[in-house]
Parts: C-alpha cells; sequence; structure tokens
C-alpha cells in the first residue's frame, strides 16, 4: 500500500510565513510577532492549525525566538537533522505537516532541558482566558 501524502493549502501565508515554513527559513531575532509576548494561549501550526507549544512551557531565552521546554504532545513535532551553515542542528517540523518551526537545543531549563527556539512566523497564537 502506497502512503498517500497530504497537502495543504499555502494560499493564507504571508511571504515570510511561507518563507520560514516552506523553505526553512528562519526570521531575524526580536522581529517576530511571538518572541516577547506574555499572552496565555496555545501555539499552532500557521500552517495546518495543529497544535503545537503551550504558553504555560514558554520561557525568555534571550535569543529572539519564542523558546518552549517542551512540545504540547510528544508527536506534535518531528524532528530531524540539520546541516546547513556548516553546523549540526536539530530541525524542527510540524508532524502533521511537515511545515518548519525552529530548531531543539540541549540547552533548555528543567524539567526537560530542551529549548525549543521557533519561528514566531511559522506559529498562529490561539488566546485564551488565563493560565
Amino acid at each position: 500500500m502506497t502512503a498517500v501524502k497530504k497537502t495543504f493549502d499555502l494560499a493564507h501565508l504571508t511571504p515570510e510565513q511561507h518563507r520560514v515554513t516552506q523553505q526553512e527559513g528562519t526570521e531575524r531575532a526580536f522581529s517576530g510577532d511571538y518572541w516577547n509576548t506574555k499572552t496565555p494561549g496555545t501555539y499552532a501550526c500557521v500552517v495546518c492549525g495543529t497544535p503545537l507549544f503551550d504558553s504555560k512551557h514558554k520561557f525568555d531565552s534571550g535569543t529572539g525566538w519564542p523558546s518552549f521546554w517542551q512540545a504540547v504532545q510528544e508527536d506534535a513535532v518531528g524532528i530531524k537533522e540539520d546541516r546547513k551553515l556548516f553546523m549540526r542542528r536539530t530541525e524542527v517540523h510540524c508532524a502533521t505537516c511537515g511545515a518548519h518551526q525552529g530548531h531543539v537545543f540541549p540547552d533548555g531549563p528543567h524539567p526537560t532541558g530542551l529549548r525549543y527556539c521557533i519561528n514566531s512566523a511559522a506559529l498562529r497564537l490561539e488566546p485564551r482566558d488565563s493560565d
């Protein structure tokens, strides 16, 4: 049996969202909508709407990108090795649609020790009343 790959409508994406999610781009530090937001809510994939991160797991990493110490569910995001720019990093993508989100590093806070460094352009914040 051949696996069927889902396709997602990309027409709603801005040029920056398309560059980041479809071409594995990176927005400039301190330029995205969510790097410094404290609004309670869920951060979903801008392409397909899958919930990826929760504001309860967001922290200020000082990097200029939204940073989280865990995903909403272990299988919400996928990872793969990234050797671009003469570096060895671990790329994070949406497990549902494959959209590039950012990278994960082993220098985050407890309890996971992880820092998911995510592009604001790859996310859509779904606010809630309070944490």
